[in-house]
């Protein structure tokens, strides 16, 4: 198994109304994900992260292999989904790690 962990803050030159709208679509299109991407196991995003965190949101998710992550990043809705996080998330950190 493998653990997939991405981490963003908010885009500069939002205000805090339009970076919770932005997060809670971030958060909707990510999850609804593991309905289009038969790879995931797993996928949530947390957007209340502890105050001692360095970033805003947060993506965990799980696959069974390193060819399904790949799979996964590769897919075209993932692509289209990663696009619009882009616009509205910065700082982009990220961790696979095996279980």
């Amino acid at each position: 198994m493998i653990r997939h962990i991405v981490a963003w803050n908010y885009m500069d030159g939002f205000c805090d109304e339009e970076n919770q709208e932005n997060a809670e679509k971030v958060k909707y299109e990510l999850e609804n994900l593991k309905n289009l991407i038969s790879e995931i196991v797993e996928m949530k995003v947390i957007l209340n992260p502890a105050k001692t965190s360095n970033r805003k949101v947060v993506l965990i998710s799980l696959f069974y292999t390193e060819q399904d992550l790949a799979n996964y990043q590769v897919h075209p809705e993932h692509k289209r989904v990663s696009q619009f996080v882009g616009s509205v998330m910065k700082d982009r950190v990220c961790l696979d790690l095996f279980e």
